[in-house]
């Protein structure tokens, strides 16, 4: 009987538990020669030792036998005589991981509309899908040690608002889109988000496949706003400037305020009309027009205190009696 017979056959799979995982790593680093290896349809077995990848399985079963599969010649433990495998070992899935929630605060911008400053938010759902399961491990399961779902969609949902932040400020900025009219570009932002984040994660052989339920929120009270300042700005336009608008609303507030009052409320609120219902109709608040003289102020008349005619402007004596006039105090 040779030698390798009196050895105990094992068999190598990922546990049912550990399916929904996009990356499983086998616990023990000791694998015995001519262990059965079971690699699934939809994952790929990664061979790692010393920071690097030295092979690869694909769907099937294979026996683990350096005579067989060349490349376990370079994780033979010389110190077992040959009768192990030195090498980590990670299932990795290549199939679409889905509904994998991303969002949080995006930037402060201003809204080219309004100049007013505005926080803005991102929520969504994005799918993951591993393209090259060497990269994965290589660049950032085997040297972070990463194994937790959570750890590697995490890393990827921070590259995806990254990559959201860039596309969706630089848009804004370039295209000078107002932020309460932003629903109107989602399909653009989306696909030149998918783009940006691309790039990111492509490197660690990842793609962020697609996005869902994708939505650009801005904070209530920022949203409350620009509602406010759009319809005062459309407001004094229909009165026909900032000024006329004001003094519409002064009149509103002094009708509420002199229903409310009393005589002397009545009184104050007459006086305040008075001088805001001017405004309404002359803007220019009684001062002249460009290119206008200004009204004439009346001057007050004056009588001869000795014979009680009225006088000229001016003049140091009465032209009816001769008597001097007094001169009023300069």
């Amino acid at each position: 009987m040779s030698l390798l017979g009196n050895f105990q056959r094992e068999f190598i799979a990922r546990p049912d538990e550990f399916k929904d995982r996009i990356v499983f790593k086998w616990p023990d680093e000791n694998i015995r020669r001519q262990t059965r290896l079971t690699v699934e349809a939809d994952e790929q077995a990664v061979f790692f030792r010393s920071g690097q990848v030295v092979g690869m399985l694909g769907p099937g079963v294979s026996v683990l036998d350096s005579s067989e599969i060349p490349f376990l010649g370079n994780v033979v433990d010389q110190l077992t005589g040959g009768n192990f495998f030195k090498t980590e070992l990670y299932f990795v899935s290549v199939r679409e991981f889905p509904n994998l929630p991303f969002g949080g605060a995006v930037d402060n911008v201003l809204d080219p509309q309004t100049q007013l400053g505005v926080g803005l938010r991102a929520f969504g759902d994005y799918s993951l899908r591993v393209t090259d399961p060497s990269a994965l491990v290589t660049k950032l399961v085997g040297t972070q040690d990463l194994g937790q779902n959570d750890e590697v969609t995490d890393w990827t949902r921070d590259q995806l608002m990254k990559a959201f932040r860039t596309v969706l400020v630089g848009d804004i900025m370039a295209n000078s889109w107002p932020i309460l009219g932003l629903a109107a570009h989602t399909p653009q932002i989306e696909q030149e988000t998918l783009v940006a984040a691309q790039q990111s994660v492509a490197g660690y052989g990842l793609e962020v496949a697609r996005l869902g339920n994708f939505t650009v929120t801005i904070k209530p009270e920022d949203e409350e706003n620009l509602k406010r300042y759009l319809a005062q700005v459309q407001y004094s336009k229909l009165a026909g400037g900032f000024q006329q608008a004001a003094a519409a609303e002064a009149l509103e507030g002094i009708g509420e305020g002199a229903a409310k009052g009393g005589e002397a409320a009545n009184v104050a609120a007459l006086g305040v009309g008075l001088a805001a219902s001017k405004l309404i109709s002359d803007p220019q608040g009684g001062q002249a027009a460009p290119g206008q003289a200004p009204e004439a102020v009346p001057v007050a008349a004056r009588f001869c205190s000795s014979c009680g005619a009225q006088t000229t402007p001016g003049a140091k004596f009465c032209a009816n009696c001769g008597a001097a006039l007094q001169q009023p105090a300069g």
